[in-house]
């Protein structure tokens, strides 16, 4: 059984004059990122049938230009979670262990540090100094999501 994780630090935001974190949107480079990254994925064959998305409008937006990129608009199932914004890559990694087994592609889009330090678990430390906005790292899993952890996979760096 083969498992694919996605991990995803959203795109580039606005600084954000005068909004809550939360609320902040994509500027202009990071709607580009987004549908750039869908067409890296599209190229690659890599199509989510689930996603795992922060709650924040940043999150939001970043997959939305992904999955209609990938032609997948409407269609993995997503759950939108306010609790990933603030996770820590212990509880992150807690949510992708209990995905169900049915799902195979696991996209799962949030924030730094969190993203960073999952995907350094998986892939190596030198993995921090390379996540940019809209960065994704891409986990090839030999183990159910129940077992998924760091050592259980290996990967690499999409952009």
């Amino acid at each position: 059984m083969k498992r694919t994780l996605l991990l995803m630090r959203h795109a580039k935001a606005d600084v954000g004059h005068g909004e809550e974190d939360f609320d902040r949107p994509l500027n202009d480079r990071g709607h580009l990122q987004a549908a750039n990254v869908g067409r890296l994925l599209a190229e690659r064959g890599y199509a989510p049938d689930h996603v795992i998305c922060s709650g924040s409008r940043r999150t939001r937006q970043t997959l939305k230009g992904v999955l209609h990129e990938l032609g997948l608009a409407g269609t993995p199932e997503v759950d939108y979670s306010d609790e990933v914004y603030s996770a820590g890559p212990d509880q992150l990694l807690e949510t992708i262990n209990r995905l169900d087994t049915s799902a195979e592609t696991v996209l799962v889009v949030g924030h730094n540090p969190t993203i960073a330090q999952l995907a350094a678990g998986f892939l190596g430390d030198d993995t921090l100094t390379r996540y940019a906005p809209a960065t994704v790292a891409v986990v090839e899993l030999e183990v159910d999501w129940l077992y998924a952890a760091p050592g259980t996979g290996t990967g690499e760096i999409l952009n």
